[in-house]
């Protein structure tokens, strides 16, 4: 349809000329809205610089913006009547009615894709941790000449790399995968590093219980058996090197990833799996070995019991907001019971240990099932980090905020020093001469 000769279309002033009528028509009926009117146009012009404005609110309520109009002044009648309405409505003017937005996720779903691990994985995450501290221990009753302990922290040893290793392969679901990881060494990785670390520890380890084992056996195999005795030594010797790698890069490797809680802690979270390693394996020892010779394997564990509870505790203050994780549901449940354990097997270790086998092998067991749980309640802290996007979107703003507080505060420059900044090459400098490119076009 085409406008008029005043620039209005004959359909919108049809439609003005309707909402007129109704407007009139329940201003009839409604004598009240007419001052509700009058007030809040004079509300308006009692602002300065806000001139004019009453009448075409007025308009703009009776035609585009008529049902917010309508809205209004309904409610101002509730509320008793129009003139009230035009003050409340001036006295709100400066108002802020939007509330601040609060962050979910987005369209229900988490920010940080939570791993798909299973339960081998943290277990291991425990049996590595075991491994490495029976080999270490295996290694120093070596040298101080008790047999007992360094059969049975030999044996535990080469069973904890056994097992671990079976878990890994069964969570990459096929044994070729282990294999293609060793085709390559990358030094920034920490699962490529960590396969190298479980490939040179493992042959170490198993031949050095091989010897133990060999010995028990009611036959011997001739030369083998003597080869086998000859390498023992260097073989636990060596194996014992790489024990407290084997001990803490699965804590690496947790850390480096994504997950709020794992990332959080990358700074103490190390030690506390050397610690919760040290305590398992003194601990297992203790169950296994005879009272004369297990002062090696108490002293381990109790070392290993408070390093674990003091940088754990150091942990969870330096983590944040994460550190919510490690206090509520499963993982709060798993944490508090590794704390027990732990305080109460290095306790008993203490005090009763040295007198009674019965209160070795209940200590030696506590510290066992602490360092589970605490295996157990990092992984599933790690898991519920990563399902609430609170633990990644809130971090993310605090440091966003105290980044932007430092830079108005002068300590942070927005943009480099103009000494540092580089000067324009001579290409630049004749690409953005304005008269190069009308040179280029006389030639």
């Amino acid at each position: 349809m085409s406008p008029d000769p005043d620039g209005t279309r004959s359909d919108d002033r049809d439609v003005d000329y309707q909402l007129g009528q109704q407007d009139a028509g329940s201003k009839a009926s409604n004598p009240e809205r007419e001052d509700g009117d009058r007030a809040f146009d004079v509300g308006i012009r009692a602002v300065p610089g806000t001139e004019g404005q009453g009448s075409a609110s007025a308009t703009a309520r009776r035609t585009g913006g008529g049902g917010r109009g309508r809205r209004d002044s309904g409610s101002s009648e509730k509320k008793g009547g129009g003139k009230a309405s035009g003050r409340r409505r001036k006295g709100r003017a400066e108002e802020l009615m939007v509330p601040d937005a609060t962050f979910t996720s987005y369209y229900g779903r988490p920010v940080v894709k939570a791993t798909p691990w299973e339960a081998d994985i943290p277990f291991y995450l425990f049996a590595g941790g075991l491994a490495g501290g029976s080999s270490l221990l295996a290694a120093g009753a070596d040298l101080s000449g008790r047999p007992h302990l360094r059969r049975n922290a030999r044996i535990v040893a080469a069973a904890g790399i056994t097992t671990s290793l079976l878990a890994l392969v069964h969570d990459l679901g096929r044994p070729e995968r282990f294999y293609n990881m060793l085709r390559v060494f990358k030094p920034t990785s920490p699962m490529s590093v960590g396969t190298w670390i479980l490939s040179a520890y493992g042959p170490f380890a198993i031949l050095a219980a091989g010897s133990e084992v060999l010995k028990v056996l009611p036959w011997r195999f001739g030369v083998l058996s003597d080869l086998v005795d000859l390498a023992a030594r260097p073989a636990g010797l060596a194996a014992a090197t790489f024990a407290p790698a084997v001990a803490s890069y699965t804590a690496v490797l947790l850390t480096d990833t994504s997950t709020p809680a794992w990332h959080d802690a990358h700074r103490e979270l190390p030690f506390v799996f050397v610690g919760s390693a040290a305590a398992a394996s003194g601990g297992m020892a203790m169950v296994l070995a005879p009272l004369a010779e297990s002062g090696p394997a108490r002293a381990l564990a109790v070392i290993g019991a408070t390093a674990e509870l003091v940088v754990e505790h150091r942990m969870e203050g330096s983590m944040g907001l994460s550190a919510e994780a490690l206090h509520h549901g499963t993982p709060g449940r798993l944490m508090r019971a590794s704390k027990i354990l732990t305080a109460a097997g290095a306790t008993g270790a203490l005090l009763l240990g040295r007198r009674s086998r019965a209160g070795a092998v209940v200590s030696g067991l506590a510290l066992v099932a602490g360092s589970v749980c605490t295996r157990f309640g990092v992984f599933e802290a790690g898991q519920e980090s990563a399902r609430d996007p609170k633990y990644t979107v809130v971090p993310q703003r605090e440091r966003l905020d105290a980044k932007r507080a430092a830079q108005a505060a002068g300590r942070e420059p927005t943009v480099p020093p103009t000494s540092v900044r580089p000067g324009p090459s001579a290409d630049d400098a004749q690409r953005t001469d304005p008269t190069s490119h009308t040179q280029e076009t006389a030639r």
